[in-house]
């Protein structure tokens, strides 16, 4: 007989939602995990012990099935086009199934006049949650996570280069795991957290020559950081074979991050407050890391000394995207003046108080 509510796990086999799982599965609650496919992931997955749904997150009629016989969840919603309308097809979805709560990933940097319109619409959708009349919402908003830094992972290990558009700013960021247990703890007890926003961050500033000095004792070998142009960032992005939605988005998270945006406010101690553990600092979080890959993003590998360097040719005889044309062709609806969010003074505010930006209705 069920004596704990069933829990929905979306982006389950993602960086975070594989942890959450985990978590949720050993605090011994029945677990569905939404995946887009069957794979040697979503196998692991039911092999732990959860339910596999297999559908789209931007259909209504999946999603709302899978909330059948569902109490709680986690949503991650998927870095993809459409973001806005995925998260309210979420919404709508709970509130049909009455669900108690939803702990909902999103980001640090939302406001409404920021230059990526995915960054909108996560702040649209954070304030739009708010509305569901049944079901209370638990915020999970971290910055630029860990693995970020190590996605060069064949130049760091062959050739003693961390490349990145980061300039000098400061980060502290948090390791999936973290962020995961942070959404897990939440679920698992909620009482004291609903209506509340966490922002999961490291333990402690680093800028991103720290970062590669930390790489490098890990790998036992000096690690340089590296600053690249965002151009040269999105021929490498490219040449990777990423997509043009996403370096598009992180190309204006890059420019955020420069503005040392993630400084703001952090670190935080949400993650020792909710979970009863202190944040894990970024070295730990790199030795585990480069001692598996697939923790930083599920298909890298480190390859050989001459795939690093066939790919910084291929990189530079790739050719830089027009960005700009290619978000105008999308009809996207964008700013004659957008801010960074590091310019919005409400903005700051909030994160310098921990608070989620959002709009106060009771003003």
């Amino acid at each position: 007989m069920q004596t704990k509510p069933r829990i929905l796990v979306t982006g389950a086999a993602g960086h975070t939602g594989a942890v959450v799982v985990d978590d949720l599965l050993k605090a011994g609650f029945p677990v569905r995990a939404f995946v887009r496919q069957h794979d040697g992931r979503s196998n692991a997955l039911e092999q732990a012990g959860a339910e596999i749904f297999v559908g789209d997150l931007f259909d209504f009629r999946d999603v709302r099935a899978a909330m059948h016989d569902v109490q709680r969840a986690y949503h991650c919603p998927p870095f993809a086009m459409n973001l806005l309308h995925g998260a309210m097809i979420f919404a709508l979805a709970a509130e049909d199934a009455k669900l108690e709560i939803v702990a909902l990933l999103s980001q640090w940097l939302p406001h409404a006049s920021d230059p990526s319109v995915v960054t909108r619409e996560h702040w649209l959708a954070n304030n739009i949650y708010r509305w569901m009349p049944s079901v209370d919402v638990i915020h999970i908003n971290p910055g630029w996570f860990a693995f970020v830094y190590m996605l060069g992972l064949p130049s760091i290990v062959h050739l003693g280069m961390m490349v990145g558009p980061f300039g000098n700013a400061q980060n502290a960021p948090p390791s999936n795991e973290d962020i995961g247990h942070v959404a897990a703890a939440v679920l698992v007890d909620p009482a004291d957290h609903l209506g509340k926003s966490y922002r999961p961050t490291g333990p402690k500033l680093l800028t991103p020559d720290e970062m590669a000095s930390d790489i490098g004792k890990v790998l036992g070998r000096k690690v340089k950081y590296q600053d690249a142009s965002i151009k040269m960032f999105t021929k490498a992005a490219l040449a990777q074979g990423f997509p043009l939605f996403e370096i598009a988005h992180v190309a204006h998270y890059s420019t955020a991050s420069k503005s040392g945006v993630f400084s703001i406010g952090a670190p935080t101690d949400h993650v020792e407050q909710v979970t009863g553990k202190p944040a894990e600092p970024f070295i730990d979080t790199a030795r585990r890391y480069f001692a598996n890959p697939k923790l930083i993003y599920h298909s890298l590998e480190t390859g050989t000394k001459l795939g690093a360097f066939a790919f910084l040719a291929r990189m530079m005889m790739t050719r830089a995207p027009d960005l700009g044309a290619y978000e105008r062709n999308l009809g996207y609806p964008l700013l004659k003046n957008p801010t960074l969010a590091s310019e919005n003074t409400a903005w700051v505010s909030d994160a310098k108080n921990h608070q989620l930006h959002l709009i106060n209705f009771d003003k």
